[in-house]
């Protein structure tokens, strides 16, 4: 039998409200500070498949989550696509060449990177109980794009912006690209044990509402039809980060299973704006679970009974911060399971 968020993904409200958090692997956890001690970088924990399946069980050992999201990273698309990727300390990922610099057709493509994803995914299935959902994700086109267009992050991604306005042919062709990268990844990732995949669009805020519909919403669009085809019981979750208003129309358009809230949105107004049952996933701002107090509980309270008539998971608005004290996970948690809805 699923677990209560496989079911509430699938759109059952259950007695009890699921929680997982985004990024909850990871550094505020000593145990992950250790391993990547022992290990090395980054990247080279997302490729070695046991330490990123021990990575991946650790919040749920540790908390009791009731799901496991994959330790891996957005960018692992582009690197499998041929183009080079680097962690510098303190810095934040390096790609090169940038697609500013170059063609994407000169890249050679690495379709073997994904296989230590896929075993990491065996491994975790594996060691799971059923009631647990194995998580698996990738990063939307768009905030892909941007990465691969300008070789780094950026605040309000202006560069790849710019190459969407002045040569929306070109972009169009590194988005589909992406996309169909990104269907075989997901695929893959399901048949390795996912049994739900998220859709990180970190960067869909920055985008106008013409170039959200073209660069979010279509290719987005594709990704869950395709993945709709070959495996009709796996819920996709979306989340456009900073989309804002435009959530309606990406929950409407995109075909997603559930929508996930960033920390930016009121709960009630998505309960009103969004389909009838569709589930929601969210929303509280990760820097006030840093802080910590009573507030945090208040809060909470505020996002269960706004969403208490659909099907909701628990989650923050975005990833869990490095500087988190595990003791207000702890309270964060315990508040949602003693809430009475």
């Amino acid at each position: 039998m699923p677990g209560i968020l496989l079911e509430t993904l699938r759109g059952k409200r259950c007695d009890k409200v699921p929680v997982w958090l985004m990024r909850q692997a990871g550094r505020y956890l000593p145990e992950y500070r250790a391993l990547r001690s022992a290990k090395g970088g980054f990247l080279d924990l997302v490729y070695d498949s046991e330490a990123a399946a021990e990575i991946t069980l650790q919040p749920v050992r540790r908390f009791g989550l009731d799901g496991a999201i994959l330790f891996s990273d957005i960018l692992i698309v582009p690197h499998a696509m041929g183009q080079g990727l680097e962690f510098l300390a303190g810095e934040g990922p390096r790609l090169s060449p940038r697609l500013l610099d170059a063609a994407l057709e000169s890249f050679t493509a690495q379709p073997q990177r994904f296989e230590p994803v896929y075993e990491t995914l065996r491994l975790c299935r594996k060691a799971l109980g059923p009631q647990v959902t194995m998580l698996g994700f990738a990063g939307s086109p768009w905030t892909v794009a941007t990465y691969m267009v300008a070789g780094e992050g950026s605040r309000d991604q202006h560069e790849t912006r710019s190459l969407a306005y002045r040569d929306p042919a070109l972009f169009q062709a590194i988005v589909d690209a992406i996309a169909g990268v990104t269907v075989t990844y997901l695929r893959g990732q399901i048949d390795s044990g996912a049994e739900a995949v998220q859709l990180f669009d970190s960067w869909a805020g920055s985008l106008a509402p013409d170039q959200f519909e073209r660069w979010v919403i279509a290719p987005t669009a594709r990704i869950v039809a395709a993945l709709h085809d070959s495996h009709p019981d796996c819920p996709v979750i979306g989340f456009p980060k900073g989309a804002g208003e435009k959530l309606a129309a990406y929950a409407r358009e995109t075909g997603v299973n559930a929508m996930g809230l960033d920390e930016t949105i009121d709960p009630a107004w998505a309960h009103l704006a969004l389909p009838p049952d569709m589930p929601v996933q969210g929303n509280l701002d990760p820097l006030l679970l840093e802080a910590g107090g009573e507030n945090v509980k208040r809060r909470a309270g505020e996002i269960l009974d706004a969403l208490r008539e659909r099907p909701h998971v628990f989650n923050l608005g975005h990833g869990i911060g490095q500087y988190t004290p595990i003791a207000h996970v702890e309270h964060l948690i315990d508040t949602i399971r003693g809430w009475k809805g």
